[in-house]
């Protein structure tokens, strides 16, 4: 359960990117406390009002954004005219760094977790003067590595919905990068094309879930139709492209964390994003703390959140 009761913002509004993009930002908690930012997964799910919940209302200036072409951000994505090109890991690093002067933020704690992780990482590597601290849950890197063995690999936990996953490819696809075919159908100019795959791709994302014994069962098919469609164009696009980053480079550029304080919290029981990769970054980055949740898979769990809530508590005061 949350710690702190749902706020409302005190402040919101649309970030101009200079390339047509509109990005919207809230702020809530405290105007005058440490700036948190709150950096939410996907790619392309937008924020959650659930995630504020998480931080002391009353020491944090809670910073939130959706991503490019997602929630309240403008152009989005379910609309098939929205060009995607402006849309990469770099366009996203650019927005946080956009918003942070736009906000009159010196630094602030970086928190989130799946694919959020990955955009913290690029992001401190990339500014690490303006990180005080990082606490990360289900971490990713969204290697090549981690995306085929989420959409290839976990198969075989899981043959039945992996060959009902595979069947919603053509045909001329099936064997090759399914990841790719699925960003192919998303750019499909068939509504009902783009539409079946945005739910075959919903029910696979949900059925690498559906072993773990907490959370919400199926997170990803039951999001609105516009907010699924937007999600899956944005997700198949970043992982077939690797997010745009070189492989294992965020790995490699780990020694930037350094004097960086950071919590890594990983469930064991995780099959979308096995532990190992936890334990890699943890292994390279020498201020970063790894928590391994015994009884959480990817939707986290009240043990879980424990170890979240304790974090953000301990930095809170630092």
């Amino acid at each position: 359960m949350p710690r702190y009761p749902p706020i409302d913002p005190f402040e919101q509004g649309l970030l101009d990117t200079g390339d047509g993009n509109l990005v919207h930002w809230e702020l809530c908690g405290n105007p005058f406390g440490k700036p948190a930012l709150i950096v939410h997964g996907g790619p392309g799910s937008g924020l959650s009002t659930g995630q504020r919940q998480w931080l002391d209302p009353g020491r944090y200036r809670i910073i939130q954004f959706d991503q490019r072409g997602c929630g309240g951000s403008t152009p989005h994505a379910s609309d098939p005219a929205t060009d995607m090109s402006r849309n990469t890991t770099d366009h996203l690093i650019s927005d946080m760094e956009r918003l942070r002067h736009h906000l009159g933020v010196d630094h602030w704690l970086l928190f989130g977790g799946s694919w959020g992780s990955t955009l913290i990482l690029a992001y401190a590597e990339r500014y690490p003067e303006r990180v005080s601290e990082i606490v990360i849950c289900s971490v990713t890197m969204t290697r090549r590595s981690e995306t085929d063995w989420l959409y290839r690999g976990v198969a075989r936990f899981f043959p039945e919905e992996w060959e009902q996953f595979r069947a919603g490819a053509s045909e001329a696809d099936r064997d090759g990068d399914i990841v790719a075919a699925y960003a192919r159908l998303m750019e499909d100019s068939n509504p009902e094309v783009r539409t079946r795959a945005a739910i075959d791709w919903g029910t696979w994302e949900d059925a690498v879930l559906s072993l773990e014994p907490s959370g919400k069962p199926n997170p990803y098919s039951v999001r609105p139709p516009a907010d699924l469609l937007a999600f899956v164009r944005i997700t198949t696009r970043y992982f077939s492209n690797g997010a745009w980053l070189e492989e294992g480079a965020l790995l490699a550029g780990a020694r930037r964390l350094a004097g960086i304080p950071g919590v890594l919290v990983h469930g064991r029981l995780d099959l979308s994003c096995p532990l190992s990769t936890a334990w890699e970054l943890a292994s390279a980055w020498p201020d970063a703390r790894l928590v391994v949740v015994a009884d959480s898979g990817h939707k986290g769990s009240d043990t879980m959140n424990e170890h979240v809530y304790d974090a953000l508590e301990k930095f809170a005061g630092r």
